[in-house]
């Protein structure tokens, strides 16, 4: 059984939608911050870095969402949510994936860290607003490489949308807009299929 540390309202979201996507059975189990849970030496024990997801298959351990999100597609090849490696279609898939972890999001959780996850001492307001602008030059190279295609690969949906995908859901909760006519149409069709909305209803639960 593959087990998630984490809730959907987390970068956990990510990988219970990656389960989704390959029906895999799993388990999750939600980690309460409010109430320090990620400070537990039962979760430490997991991630010494008291962040989610974690992730436990059998003896193995993983504690970063795309690395997770990767395993889980390894293991179901058959779903195609990830391109066989040395293909050029791994070696673009990665290009993404790198570019959702250290150019998409990395604007928006600068925004989460000088809003509210530094300690307030540690906080720069005028960091919010250079977030803005990077996160604004990363969403128009998006823009130029989803261009008219369905997904960012082509035709074929892959773990690299879910990251892609999941960080444009996330830059709405910030109020970060997003107006490219392609960009909007990809992320209603991304929250169109069938594992996400699963998942959804997941987050209604309150999982």
């Amino acid at each position: 059984m593959m087990e998630i540390f984490g809730s959907t309202s987390s970068r956990a979201i990510r990988c219970i939608w990656t389960l989704e996507e390959v029906e895999a059975p799993y388990e999750i189990h939600p980690i309460d911050f409010a109430k320090g849970e990620h400070r537990s030496p039962e979760f430490l024990a997991l991630n010494p870095a008291g962040k989610v997801p974690a992730f436990r298959h059998g003896e193995l351990v993983l504690t970063e969402s795309a690395a997770i999100c990767n395993y889980i597609a390894e293991k179901f090849p058959e779903k195609g949510l990830i391109p066989v490696s040395g293909s050029p279609e791994r070696a673009h898939f990665d290009q993404w994936m790198f570019f959702a972890m250290s150019e998409l999001e990395q604007p928006l959780w600068s925004m989460g860290k000088h809003r509210f996850a530094l300690p307030e001492a540690q906080r720069i307001p005028e960091m919010i607003e250079v977030a803005k602008w990077e996160f604004d030059r990363a969403l128009e190279i998006f823009r130029i490489g989803l261009g008219d295609q369905t997904y960012i690969l082509g035709e074929n949906f892959s773990v690299a949308d879910i990251l892609l995908g999941q960080t444009l859901f996330w830059a709405r909760t910030f109020k970060q807009p997003v107006e490219h006519a392609n960009l909007v149409a990809y992320s209603k069709r991304l929250r169109e299929r069938p594992a996400f909305q699963r998942v959804r209803a997941l987050s209604k639960e309150g999982k």
